[in-house]
């Protein structure tokens, strides 16, 4: 045990089961540990260093504008924060955006928009929120009751009132759904991440999209871990062709500092006034200035690499021995595997190469601009230990 293992494990809440690798340093798509190991990353901070490890456009900003002006508070105007806005508005055709520190209270900001829009259209009664089965939405008392998976509905009860979970892909279910309750919102992830990286099918987002729209029932996208070009599009919805009426988003917004936005379509852009809702750290200079970089690089030829490397993964590992099955979109992949997949990652993890789990599967979430060269190095190295006999 190191001394920087044995002081975590001294000082810092056991809430995680960490890796036993004590990263110091990075560059890119190479993390490097304290004995001067070096490993590819597939996890990106999970979806988070949308440019890898120190990218030097990133930090140059971030140091630039730290050294400028840290921080001011909402009291004020501050131009990263107006800029930002702005350019998630154009790229996007939203209208307005709040800014917090992170996708639960994105997902917050969503859910009380939602609910504020209902109440004030239809009444106070229409407050439910339906989601889906395998959802993700965060850790809060409310995100946790938002998320459709039963073992997150244990140990802090009561939670939240006021959600409903249908299948996922069932129009059928949600349509019951949203006419047995008084529906404010369907709130939905284009791709379940922690739920097992299972992508929504195109017609059912589609036939759920028309159905919200005739009965005034909000449309949330969660793009916590699939926006910011992760699935080869801005935004995950960008691939089905529907327009959200909120958009929640986070982890590679920031690139790597702690940054969450909420996204307000034409029906919810004023749903939200004064006193109303805020955040002493959201819009914060800094992680604006680091966001900016991120979005400005996102654009279509960038994300056509993303789809092509994309493509490269799906069609290396689809048949390769132990790999029973690939799931996800862009460079969010799920991986279903002959041998359990804790076993997996543990053995990618002694030949240089860090990967993620999501419930049985392993899950690759690289950097979205890691070079060619070392994922086909990284995919080798996965392939090998999924077809390794047990």
């Amino acid at each position: 045990m190191g001394v920087l293992t044995e002081k975590d494990n001294g000082y810092v809440a056991n809430t995680y089961k960490r890796f036993p690798v004590e990263i110091v340093s990075g560059k890119g798509s190479v993390f490097t540990d304290s004995e001067g190991k070096e490993y590819i990353d597939m996890g990106s901070g999970i979806g988070v260093n949308a440019f890898g490890a120190a990218d030097p456009v990133w930090a140059e900003a971030v140091a630039k504008q730290a050294s400028t002006l840290q921080h001011t508070s909402n009291l004020y105007y501050t131009e990263p924060c107006a800029e930002l806005a702005e350019l998630l508005c154009t790229k996007t055709g939203m209208k307005k955006v709040f800014f917090c520190n992170s996708g639960a209270e994105a997902n917050e900001c969503a859910i009380k928009t939602a609910r504020k829009y209902a109440q004030d259209k239809k009444g106070e009664e229409y407050y439910t929120v339906i989601t889906l089965v395998n959802s993700f939405h965060g850790r809060t008392v409310t995100t946790l009751a938002a998320t459709g998976q039963d073992h997150f509905h244990t140990l802090f009860n009561p939670l939240t009132p006021g959600f409903v979970y249908v299948p996922a892909n069932d129009i059928e279910a949600v349509k019951k759904a949203i006419d047995e309750n008084k529906t404010a919102a369907v709130m939905f992830e284009c791709v379940q991440g922690e739920g097992g990286v299972m992508p929504l099918e195109g017609d059912y987002l589609r036939a759920l999209a028309a159905y919200a729209a005739e009965k005034d029932v909000l449309l949330i996208a969660d793009e916590v871990q699939t926006g910011n070009g992760r699935t080869g599009e801005l935004y995950a919805y960008m691939n089905f062709g529907i327009t959200p009426d909120i958009v929640s988003t986070a982890k590679g917004l920031g690139g790597g500092l702690p940054i969450g936005a909420v996204m307000f379509g034409e029906k919810t852009a004023g749903v939200l006034t004064y006193g109303q809702h805020g955040s002493t750290f959201g819009g914060n200079p800094v992680c604006c200035a680091g966001a900016l970089t991120v979005i400005k690089r996102l654009d279509k030829a960038f994300l056509s690499e993303v789809k092509a490397k994309s493509e490269y993964v799906f069609s290396a590992l689809k048949g390769a021995g132990g790999v029973e099955a690939v799931s996800g979109m862009g460079l969010m992949i799920g991986i279903t595997t002959t041998r359990p997949a804790a076993d997996i990652v543990k053995e990618c993890m002694e030949n240089g190469v860090l990967c993620l789990t999501a419930k049985t599967k392993v899950r690759l979430l690289p950097p979205l601009n890691i070079p060619m060269e070392l994922l086909q190095k990284a995919v080798e190295i996965i392939k090998s230990a999924c077809a390794k006999e047990v």
